[in-house]
């Protein structure tokens, strides 16, 4: 186990295990944290797990974790690791099972005080309209030709469908399609799990949330945006569901031979990978983003019912009730990218998995209105908690590979949370505090307590002060909905 005294304190939020930690290291990690976060997380493997990612094939700069970090399948939450594109490996662990798992934000002109008599109503027809639960089915049916085109298509196809407009698919990372999709790469049982969900949210940590803007940080940035203090937003918090899990399953396993072949030795056989140049590789990352196309569309579709859900509520007692888009932005991805690394240009495979895309000013890809002040980032909290929306820095380009934090991190396992934590009295406790909850199951709901994350605003602190992302608006919630 990594200890603390193996740590060097680069800052008050940086710190390195260096690569003379271990002898199979290939680049050192770098940490963005605060002591009394590091100490919150000695108790699981999340640092062991980072030192087993430094010594993957073809890396280069350093492995990175977040202050939101947490133990996860072979690769920590909270991880960042760019291998060398073509001839570095990619690994479904570190990109996680769920594939293009992210948040939506949209902004609105209603404010809490014309709001708050309807919130109860808005509650009861956001949990209608967006199903949840594991396994959840939506409203769609889709035959496997048309799961296919959601494949390839992402967000685009929900645009052809009538449940985007372009300003969503403009204000959405990649613009809502990854390029390069392959449903054949795809297996049958993928598909299966994946046909019925589109336009679902699922369980676990996902959720939908409307939150005020509580307060505002860089008012420049945040009228870009259309954030104004006092006013509700939304958010969306879901990924691919079963189709994604699946996908990843499907690769882990068949990786387990194709490290045996290319004669690949790791520390821990759950960080299995192939070479990005070969078939195997290049058949995950074909799937990864069929998977990832299917997450946009998904988040799409929930962003259109949510419209409906406010439209019902709202429409004809307020004026200007409309739901316009902030951003859309994944946090569980694996992405060709070019970053200068050493003073020079490379092209990489950016592995970030519990980590959000964080470009600067100027980045290309971003719509005009957001190169000046950065690519929006979307931090949500825990239920009863503040989430953030913050912009992507220069520093961010320079020393992370255009990446920061994407939540508050775990410090409680959802079994323990479950143990110590009863559902019933933490919703009224949350509702006593003003926030509207409808859940699936009061189990599902003790599981994600306030008590078993960091704090939210700790996290926010720390990337702030390394100067990897700068502060926008925080957000309070007062309507979550969870599966």
């Amino acid at each position: 186990m990594v200890a603390l005294q193996d740590l060097k304190q680069i800052s008050d939020y940086e710190w390195e295990i260096p690569r003379t930690y271990r002898q199979d290291m290939r680049v050192p990690v770098r940490i963005f944290a605060t002591r009394r976060l590091l100490e919150k997380v000695m108790d699981d493997n999340s640092l062991e797990q980072a030192v087993n990612a430094a010594t993957l094939p073809g890396l280069v700069g350093e492995v990175l974790v977040m202050p939101d970090m947490h133990q996860g399948y072979g690769f920590p939450i909270g991880g960042v690791a760019a291998t060398r594109y073509p001839d570095g490996v990619i690994s479904p662990g570190a990109i996680g099972y769920d594939i293009n798992c992210g948040v939506r934000l949209l902004a609105s002109q209603i404010s809490y005080q014309d709001a708050v008599d309807h919130l109860s109503d808005l509650a009861s027809a956001l949990n209608h309209y967006c199903p949840s639960g594991v396994g959840g089915k939506g409203a769609l049916r889709m035959s496997e030709a048309e799961l296919d085109q959601v494949c390839r298509e992402g967000s685009r196809w929900a645009l052809k469908h009538s449940y985007a407009s372009e300003a969503d698919l403009r204000r959405t990372e990649e613009s809502g399609r990854l390029e390069g999709a392959d449903p054949d790469k795809v297996s049958k049982r993928a598909k299966e799990r994946g046909r019925p969900q589109l336009g679902t949210l699922g369980a676990g940590n996902h959720f939908i949330e409307v939150d005020v803007v509580d307060h505002i940080f860089d008012p420049q940035a945040a009228q870009v945006m259309g954030l104004a203090e006092g006013n509700l937003v939304l958010q969306i918090h879901c990924g691919s569901r079963g189709f994604g899990h699946q996908i990843c399953t499907d690769y882990v396993e068949e990786f387990q031979d194709a490290v045996r072949r290319y004669n690949i030795h790791l520390p821990d056989r759950e960080l299995v990978c192939a070479p990005l140049s070969s078939k195997e590789g290049q058949s995950y990352l074909a799937a990864m983003r069929c998977a990832a196309n299917y997450a946009f569309a998904n988040r799409q579709v929930l962003a259109f019912y949510a419209r409906k859900a406010f439209e019902e509520v709202f429409a004809g007692k307020l004026h200007n009730w409309q739901l316009s888009q902030v951003y859309d932005i994944a946090h569980n991805m694996g992405k060709i990218e070019t970053h200068v690394i050493a003073g020079k240009e490379v092209k990489v495979c950016v592995h970030r998995k519990g980590a959000t895309r964080a470009f600067g000013p100027g980045a290309p890809g971003l719509p005009p209105e957001y190169q000046v002040i950065g690519q929006p980032v979307l931090v949500p909290g825990s239920m009863g908690t503040a989430s953030w929306v913050l912009v992507g820095t220069e520093a961010s380009m320079q020393r992370t590979f255009g990446s920061t934090c994407h939540g508050a991190g775990r410090v409680m396992s959802r079994h323990k949370a479950k143990r110590e934590v009863r559902g019933e009295t933490l919703r009224k406790e949350l509702e006593s505090d003003g926030i509207h909850i409808r859940a699936g199951s009061m189990a599902g709901l003790a599981e994600e307590a306030p008590v078993a994350y960091k704090d939210v605003d700790a996290v926010v602190e720390t990337v702030a002060g390394a100067q990897i992302a700068r502060k926008v608006a925080r957000l309070r919630p007062v309507v979550v909905v969870k599966g």
